[in-house]
C-alpha cells in the first residue's frame, strides 16, 4: 500500500514538473596530421582539454565529451574518407581540420550535414563563412600576417618582392593576400616561386639558383615548416643569406621554433631571417597549462613544445564545450536524421547512409558565433566572417641560437616596439635594429645587380652643339659634360657595385630625337638614358625618370639693341603713357579746383574768360617749379596746394631718378617683349633640334609648323638670330632654360624676354619601376645637400663672357600703379575743398533768403514750379556774385588803407553790410561789374 502510494506521488511529481532528459555522451570529432609539428601538438592538446572539460561537471552538467580523432596524413584524399568516418559517427562538431586544403572539402560536407567546423590552423583567407556557413576558425586568417609583412617591406621602402610558397590552396590564397596588401604600401610581388607539395631538395634548389639572378632580394617565404627549412638550408648552401638579401618567413617559422630545439646547422641557416608569431599575453592559466605540458611530455619521454597553435586547439575544445553547455540548457536537439537524398542512390541503398543530418546544428553554430570568452591564447570573439578578432604580432628576428622581438603589429596601430605604450598610432610607425643576414645592422636596400657578368648599357645623345652638357671625346670614345660627370659621381655613392658602359646615340649624323632616344629604355636596347633628358608627362609614363638635378623650362631668346641718350624720345621713358596721362589730368584738375575755390576771393584769378583759362593752366603746371605768381587767399585753396606740392615733389624726384638711370646704365630693349607678341607676329621660331620644343609650340602654343626652324648649335643660333626674319633668320628662339643661359653667357647681344613658359627639369631615365632609379635619386638629393652638385655646376656652367652687360630686359618705366596712392591723396582733398566750400556758400545763401523774406514779408509766393525754381537759381548766383564783390572791394581797402585806424574799417565794412542787406531789389545792379 505504501509503496503504490509513493509510485502515485512520483507519477504526480512527473507531470507537474517534467525534467528533460539529457543525453550522457556527447561525441565530437578531431582531423588532424599526426606526422606533423602542428598535428603532434594539438593531438595532445585536445586530449588534454577534453580531459579538463569531462573533469569540471559544472561545464556540461554531468554529461561527458567523448573524442574521435583521426590521422588525414597530410593527404586531401585519406583526410576527406577519415572527415566521413567522423561523420558516421553522429559528432556534434568537429576541431579542424589542420591544413586549408582538406578545409575546402570538409567544408562542404559539413555545411550539408550540418556539424560545424573549427578549425584552428586552417588559415586560408578564402575560406569564408559565406561560402561555408558552418566552418569557424579559432585563430587568425593568413590576410592579417600577410598585411604585417607588407607593413614592415612598405616601412624600409623596399619594392620589389619575391614569393616562394607551397602550390596549394593555402600558399597560392595567402600569396594573393599578400599581392593586394602589398599595393597599399607602393610594392609589388615581381616573381612567384611555387614550390609542389612533395618538392625535393634538388628541386628547391634550382628554384633557388633562378631566384639569385633577378635584381629584388627581397624573399618572403610561406610554406609548411618541413618544406620551409629546406629552403633556407639550399639558400645557406647557395649563398644566398649573406649580405643583401632580405629573408622573411610567415608564422609556419615561429611554430617550428617553439615547438622543438633545432640543431646548430638549421638555426645557422636561419641567421638575419625575419618571421612573425602570434603575440599570446601571458596569464596564470597559460603558466599552469605550460608547467603541467611539460611535466606531462617528461614523464613519457617526448620532446614536443608547446606552440601557438597547441593553445588554439585546446581553446577550441573549450569553445565547443561551452557553446553545447548553452546549447542543452536552452533545450537543444542533438539528435540525428537521415539525409533524404542519401539514403538511396539509383534505387539501391548506399553506403553513405549512416552519413546523417545533425538537427540542432543550426543552433549550436548561432551559439558558437556569439562565443566570448577568455581562453589560454587570449581573449576568444569571432568576427562577421568567423575568424577570430584582434590579431596582434610580434616582429622576431633569428640571431644567434635564439630569436629576439624588435616590434609588433596589429590591424589598428601597425608597427611599434611597446605593447604598452598608449598613445600609438600608425603615423608612428617604429622597429627596433635588425640583424641581417650576412651580419649586417644596415638595413639592405632591397634589390643588387646580379653577379652575371653583364654591364648596363647606359645610352647618351650625341649632340652637335652645347659640348658643356655631354659629349664624346674623340679617340678614347669616352663621354665627358655636366650630366655625365653628376651621374658618375652619383653612380659611386651606390653602396653597391654598378658595372655599366657608355653608349653614343645618334641619327642621321645630327642630334638626335630625345623621344626616340627615351623608346629605346622602352624597347630595352638600352638600360638606362643618361644626360639632358627633360623629365615630361609623356616620358614619365614609360619609363623611371630620377629626381631633377637640374631645373628647366622653356623660355624664349631674342636679339637686343643699345639705347643711349641719342634716342630723341627718351625723356619720356621714366614714366608710362598712362602715367603722363594722369599726370597732365591731375594738373589740369588742380588748376581747375584752386580757381574754384579763389575766384570769389581772390582778384588773381578773376578777369575775362580768357584770361582766367590761362590763369589756371599757367597756375597748374607753374607748380611744377614752385614758381607760381598768384598768391592763395582761401583757407581751402591753400590746403588743396601745399598737398599738390607734395605730390609735385614726389613725382618730379621719382622722374629724375628714373631718367638719371635711364641715361646712365647700359639699357637693352627687344621688339619681342614674350612668347605672346612672338605668336602674334607670324616670324620664324627657332628651337634646339631633336627638343621637346617642337611639339610643345605645335601643340600647346598652337604656332604653325612652317614658322619653326631646327638650330643645334650656338653658333647657328647666333647667326639666325642676327639675321633675322627678313635675311632667312629667326626673330626668337625657345629653348630650355640651362641651354639659354649657357648661350647667352657666351655671346652678347642677346637677352631673355618675358616669364619662363613652362617648369620641369632634367633628370636620367631608366626601365619602368627600375630601383635604380630611386638608388640614383636618393644620391643626387646627397650630392645637392654635401654641396657637390653645386661644385660641378659651377665647373661647367658659370664660364661666361658677357659679365659687363645685363642680358636681360626689364621694364624700368613707372606706372600708374607705383603712385595711385598720390592721386587717389589729391583726389580726395580736392573733393573734401569743393565741399566744405559749396556746403558754406549754401548756408549763408538760405540766411541771406530767410532775411528777405522776413523784410518783405507780403511778397507773392505765387507762381509754377519752374518759374520758383528759375528765380531761386538766379537768386543764389546773384548772391554769390554780390559776395565775391564784397570780397573784392574788401581787399582792395585793406591794401588802400592798411595805415588807417581799424575802427574805421570796421564802420566801413558794416556800413558795406548794411547797404548789401538793406535793399536787396537793387544789390544786385550795384555790385554787377
Amino acid at each position: 500500500m505504501h509503496l503504490m502510494v509513493g509510485l502515485f506521488l512520483v507519477m504526480i511529481l512527473c507531470l507537474l514538473f517534467p525534467q528533460d532528459v539529457k543525453p550522457e555522451i556527447i561525441n565530437i570529432g578531431a582531423l588532424l596530421a599526426y606526422n606533423t609539428t602542428i598535428g603532434d601538438v594539438a593531438r595532445r592538446a585536445i586530449e588534454l582539454a577534453v580531459e579538463d572539460v569531462n573533469k569540471n561537471s559544472s561545464v556540461l552538467n554531468g554529461n561527458r565529451l567523448v573524442l574521435s580523432m583521426v590521422d588525414s596524413n597530410c593527404s586531401a584524399w585519406i583526410g576527406t574518407a577519415a572527415a566521413l568516418e567522423l561523420l558516421q559517427k553522429d559528432v556534434v562538431a568537429i576541431v579542424g581540420p589542420q591544413s586549408s586544403p582538406l578545409a575546402h572539402i570538409v567544408s562542404q560536407l559539413a555545411s550539408e550535414l550540418q556539424v560545424p567546423l573549427l578549425s584552428f590552423a586552417a588559415t586560408d583567407p578564402t575560406l569564408s563563412s559565406y561560402q561555408y556557413p558552418y566552418f569557424l576558425r579559432i585563430t587568425h586568417s593568413d590576410s592579417s600576417q600577410m598585411e604585417a609583412i607588407a607593413d614592415v617591406i612598405g616601412y624600409y621602402g623596399w619594392r620589389k618582392v619575391v614569393v616562394v610558397y607551397i602550390d596549394d590552396d593555402y600558399g597560392r590564397n595567402g600569396i594573393l593576400v599578400l599581392g593586394d596588401a602589398l599595393r597599399k604600401v607602393r610594392a609589388k610581388i615581381v616573381y612567384k616561386a611555387a614550390l609542389p607539395p612533395d618538392a625535393s631538395r634538388s628541386g628547391i634548389g634550382s628554384v633557388l639558383m633562378q631566384l639569385a639572378l633577378m635584381e629584388s632580394r627581397v624573399l618572403v617565404v610561406h610554406t609548411n615548416p618541413n618544406m620551409g627549412l629546406n629552403i633556407f638550408a639550399e639558400a645557406s648552401l647557395q649563398g644566398m643569406l649573406n649580405s643583401g638579401y632580405v629573408w622573411m618567413a610567415t608564422d609556419w617559422l615561429s611554430s617550428t621554433l617553439d615547438s622543438r630545439i633545432l640543431d646548430s646547422d638549421t638555426m645557422n641557416s636561419l641567421q638575419g631571417v625575419i618571421g612573425l608569431r602570434k603575440h599570446t599575453p601571458i596569464s596564470e592559466d597559460q603558466r599552469s597549462f605550460t608547467a603541467r605540458w611539460n611535466n606531462l611530455l617528461k614523464s613519457r619521454n617526448v620532446d614536443t613544445h608547446l606552440n601557438i597553435f597547441g593553445l588554439h586547439a585546446y581553446d577550441t575544445v573549450w569553445v565547443i564545450a561551452r557553446a553545447i553547455s548553452t546549447f542543452l540548457s536552452e533545450g537543444g536537439n542533438t539528435s540525428f536524421v537521415s539525409h533524404p537524398e542519401l539514403s538511396t542512390v539509383n534505387g539501391k541503398k548506399s553506403e553513405l547512409a549512416q552519413l546523417k543530418i545533425f538537427q540542432g546544428g543550426l543552433q549550436l553554430l548561432k551559439i558558437l558565433r556569439k562565443t566570448k570568452l577568455t581562453g589560454l591564447a587570449g581573449p576568444i570573439q569571432l568576427d562577421k566572417h568567423g575568424d577570430l578578432l584582434g590579431p596582434t604580432f610580434e616582429i622576431i628576428n633569428i640571431a644567434g641560437t635564439d630569436f629576439r622581438t624588435v616590434g609588433y603589429w596589429s590591424s589598428q596601430f601597425g608597427l611599434y616596439v611597446n605593447p604598452l605604450e598608449s598613445n600609438r598610432s600608425r603615423s608612428k610607425q617604429q622597429l627596433y635594429d635588425i640583424i641581417w643576414p650576412g651580419g649586417r645592422k644596415v638595413v639592405p636596400c632591397g634589390w643588387l645587380i646580379p653577379n652575371n657578368e653583364k654591364k648596363f648599357l647606359i645610352g647618351v645623345p650625341k649632340k652637335a652643339g652645347f659640348e658643356e652638357f655631354v659629349t664624346t671625346v674623340e679617340g678614347n670614345n669616352t663621354m665627358k659634360g655636366f650630366c655625365i660627370e653628376v651621374f658618375v659621381a652619383a653612380v659611386n655613392l651606390l653602396p653597391y657595385a654598378f658595372p655599366y658602359t657608355f653608349v653614343s646615340f645618334i641619327q642621321n649624323n645630327s642630334t638626335p630625337s630625345y623621344n626616340d632616344l627615351v623608346e629605346q629604355v622602352v624597347l630595352k636596347k638600352l638600360d638606362a638614358v643618361v644626360g639632358d633628358i627633360s623629365i615630361l608627362k609623356n616620358r614619365s609614363e614609360i619609363v623611371e625618370f630620377t629626381l631633377p638635378y637640374i631645373d628647366s623650362g622653356l623660355v624664349v631668346v631674342t636679339p637686343v639693341r643699345d639705347i643711349h641718350s641719342n634716342n630723341p624720345w627718351a625723356f619720356l621713358k621714366p614714366f608710362t603713357p598712362g602715367m603722363w596721362c594722369a599726370i597732365g589730368g591731375s594738373f589740369f584738375m588742380i588748376g581747375a579746383v584752386v580757381w574754384f575755390l579763389e575766384h570769389k576771393a581772390n582778384p588773381d584769378f578773376r578777369g575775362q574768360p580768357k584770361k582766367q583759362f590761362a590763369t589756371i593752366f599757367w597756375f597748374s603746371f607753374s607748380t611744377l617749379f614752385f614758381s607760381h605768381r598768384e598768391n592763395i587767399l582761401t583757407a581751402l585753396g591753400r590746403a588743396v596746394l601745399i598737398i599738390w606740392l607734395f605730390v609735385v615733389l614726389i613725382i618730379t624726384s621719382s622722374y629724375t631718378a628714373n631718367l638719371s638711370s635711364i641715361f646712365t646704365a647700359r639699357q637693352l630693349s627687344s621688339t619681342i617683349d614674350g612668347i605672346d607678341s612672338l605668336k602674334k607676329s607670324g616670324s620664324p621660331v627657332g628651337y634646339q633640334t631633336g627638343s621637346f620644343a617642337r611639339n610643345y609650340l605645335i601643340h600647346e602654343l598652337g604656332i604653325d609648323p612652317s614658322r619653326l626652324i631646327p638650330l643645334d648649335s650656338p653658333e647657328k643660333y647666333a647667326k639666325a638670330l642676327s639675321d633675322g626674319p627678313k635675311r632667312g633668320g629667326v626673330a626668337a628662339i625657345v629653348d630650355e632654360l640651362p641651354y639659354a643661359q649657357v648661350f647667352l653667357s657666351i655671346r652678347c647681344g642677346y637677352t631673355l624676354v618675358g616669364q619662363q613658359i613652362s617648369r620641369n627639369g632634367w633628370g636620367f631615365a631608366f626601365q619602368k619601376d627600375s630601383e635604380l632609379a630611386i638608388d640614383i635619386s636618393t644620391a643626387i638629393l646627397t650630392l645637392s645637400e654635401n654641396g657637390e652638385l653645386q661644385r660641378i655646376h659651377d665647373k661647367w656652367l658659370s664660364q661666361t663672357s658677357c659679365n659687363s652687360r645685363k642680358n636681360q630686359v626689364e621694364s624700368d618705366q613707372l606706372s600708374l600703379k607705383s603712385f595711385w596712392g598720390l592721386f587717389l591723396i589729391i583726389g580726395l582733398a580736392c573733393f573734401v575743398s569743393l565741399f566744405v566750400f559749396f556746403y558754406r556758400m549754401i548756408l549763408q545763401y538760405i540766411r541771406h533768403s530767410r532775411n528777405l523774406d522776413n523784410q518783405d514779408g507780403s511778397a507773392s509766393h505765387s507762381g509754377s514750379l519752374t518759374y520758383r525754381s528759375a528765380k531761386i537759381i538766379r537768386s543764389f548766383a546773384s548772391f554769390v556774385d554780390e559776395k565775391k564783390t564784397e570780397s573784392s572791394k574788401r581787399k582792395r581797402s585793406d591794401q588802400q588803407g592798411s595805415g588807417s585806424n581799424p575802427s574805421h574799417d570796421s564802420s566801413h565794412l558794416n556800413s558795406n553790410n548794411q547797404a548789401f542787406t538793406s535793399d536787396p531789389q537793387t544789390a544786385p545792379a550795384q555790385t554787377a561789374e
